[in-house]
């Protein structure tokens, strides 16, 4: 600790490289320090630090990180408890550029497995950027000091350090997303896909604010689907179980249609207490699908929805650098189902028409020999019974697809009603069609260049992230904007990692594209984040084995 002092005093006001020789390992009594890389000058990507705690010097009990999900629980928790304490401790900007920030990587209102923090039987680790202060290109040495030797210790008094604080607020947290996990874990015993608490607050502020909606309607279920579960912490709460098999939601414009199904699609994640939507869960494996114009494909079997193109083109391996509205959200299913899908959220809004539905007259109109496409009208009934795949569908325009759900819920000012018979006697028989159906089959395994190869101008190939779902990956490009379930840089940025780390191991695919992916999943899952890169970071969040596919399956040269 004195050492770093004097090495600060002795570097004051010298050029801002000279930040270099404080890499190293400083005691600080109750924690140590590591600064692991120090930037090139203020307006580059903050230094990164690192802060290590033995058990006796962080005072968790052992019980509070038994197993994954605890653990993961556990250390988003302190992740944001370190995020409250820079707030309220550190000054920020003191310099040029990025001079004086102290940052963490943390969740939003989802709790996802990150590196930010970490903890074991050896050690709490923590990792931060740290933006050393300087004055052009000049060292701030008594700022600097005043950032470590002030601020970093009261960041980690109150963010890392238990033994005088109480520890219900943390234990709480980890009850409540160990409830959560549980619940998603009983669904397949209530054979449902997707479970809404009674309380349940699932508005949120604002389409860009994902935080609760104060004084929004809580959800009430339906007396039809109420279903009761028991929790570990919480005990017996009640909701809405929303069966295996075809559901519709329906209801007016504005009543809450589009909010339910946005819940349902982050109910794949666990959520923070007080969210609202805490006791919101779907099975593990649901994906929202949607039409994506103009997105790339790679040779995938769109048959079972779109039989042959204009000039008699095959659809059974179908690729494109441009797709349409239909072939899109058909190749979407399919690649869903290479992942193991088993439950596809549609919103008829961001859907393609043509591919939802062809009604009687346009049947008429245009005679079956002319239309490739088969609408998911005729295929969800054969996807539930043949392949175990249910379908949640938002619909307000379509009365067609009464005929082949099995519950129908209308949203009506944010409140949820069973009108499954109501639909069923409105409906009557199922549509008629005509076109011959090409049955979905197991197809050969698919293979996707993963090959990632420097700009002209890079000595080595880079993987960035722009914005939230945009990669680089050397020369080529990932558009993940359409990957609504996608929440975080973080997770993009490791899904580039993957697919580098896939093509350095396996560049073959010997057991295919998913199988490739899977293993890489499966790897990272046990040895951590930090495998993917070869120093130390704390940005890295995990992504699902779904998203992982959807970067690989939108693969495109830079243009």
């Amino acid at each position: 600790m004195e050492k770093l002092r004097t090495l600060l005093q002795q570097i004051d006001s010298r050029g801002y490289k000279a930040y270099k020789q404080l890499r190293g390992c400083y005691n600080f009594n109750t924690f140590q320090l590591t600064i692991d890389h120090v930037q090139g000058d203020p307006f580059a990507q903050p230094s990164r630090i690192s802060i290590q705690l033995a058990p006796e010097q962080h005072a968790i009990p052992l019980k509070f990180w038994r197993n994954r999900i605890r653990q993961t629980a556990l250390e988003d928790f302190l992740g944001r408890a370190i995020h409250t304490a820079i707030s309220q401790s550190v000054k920020g900007r003191r310099g040029s550029g990025h001079s004086g920030e102290i940052k963490i990587a943390v969740n939003g209102q989802q709790i996802l497995r990150r590196n930010a923090v970490l903890i074991d039987n050896i050690q709490l680790e923590a990792r931060l950027l740290f933006a050393l202060p300087g004055s052009g290109r000049s060292v701030l040495a008594q700022e600097a000091e005043i950032m470590f030797f002030e601020e970093l210790p009261q960041v980690v008094e109150a963010g890392l350090i238990w033994m005088k604080q109480s520890l219900m607020r943390m234990k709480q947290h980890i009850e409540q997303v160990e409830d959560q996990d549980s619940l998603r874990n009983q669904l397949e015993q209530l054979n449902a896909v997707a479970f809404v608490a009674n309380g349940s607050l699932l508005p949120r502020h604002s389409g860009i604010d994902d935080h609760p909606l104060l004084g929004g309607i809580r959800f009430t279920s339906p007396t039809e689907l109420k279903r009761h579960v028991n929790l570990p912490h919480q005990g017996t709460i009640s909701g809405m179980a929303i069966p295996q098999g075809i559901t519709l939601i329906v209801g007016g414009g504005f009543h809450g249609k589009s909010t339910l199904l946005q819940a349902l699609e982050r109910g794949i994640y666990n959520h923070l207490p007080g969210d609202g939507r805490e006791l919101v869960a779907t099975t593990a494996s649901a994906v929202k699908i949607r039409a994506e114009d103009h997105r790339t494909i790679h040779q995938v079997d769109i048959s079972p929805f779109i039989s042959t193109l204009p000039g008699n083109r095959a659809t059974h391996q179908f690729s494109t650098e441009n797709a349409s509205g239909s072939t899109s959200q058909a190749a979407n299913i399919i690649e869903a189902l290479e992942c193991n899908c088993k439950c596809l959220l549609i919103d008829e809004d961001t859907s393609a028409t043509n591919f939802m539905i062809r009604d009687q007259r346009m049947q008429e109109l245009v005679p079956d020999s002319q239309e490739p496409i088969t609408p998911l009208l005729y295929r969800a009934r054969e996807l539930y019974e043949k392949e175990g795949i249910s379908s949640i569908i938002v619909t307000g325009g379509s009365g067609d697809y009464l005929a082949i759900a099995d519950q129908v819920i209308m949203m009506d000012n944010y409140q949820a009603f069973d009108v499954t018979k109501k639909a069923h006697n409105l409906a009557g028989d199922s549509p008629p069609e005509t076109v011959k159906r090409v049955p979905f089959q197991k197809k050969p395994l698919r293979q996707i260049d993963l090959s990632i190869k420097p700009l002209p101008h890079q000595r080595d190939a880079k993987i960035q992230v722009r914005e939230q779902r945009l990669l680089e990956y050397g020369q080529k490009r990932i558009d993940l904007s359409q990957i609504e379930q996608l929440l975080d840089s973080g997770q993009t940025e490791t899904i580039g990692l993957l697919l580098a780390w896939c093509n350095r191991y396996d560049p073959q695919q010997k057991s295919g594209l998913i199988g490739t992916l899977q293993q890489a999943i499966q790897k990272v899952e046990q040895q951590g984040l930090d495998l993917l890169f070869p120093w130390k970071t704390g940005h890295l969040a995990m992504p699902r084995l779904y998203e992982l596919a959807a970067a690989a399956n939108r693969l495109r040269e830079k243009k």
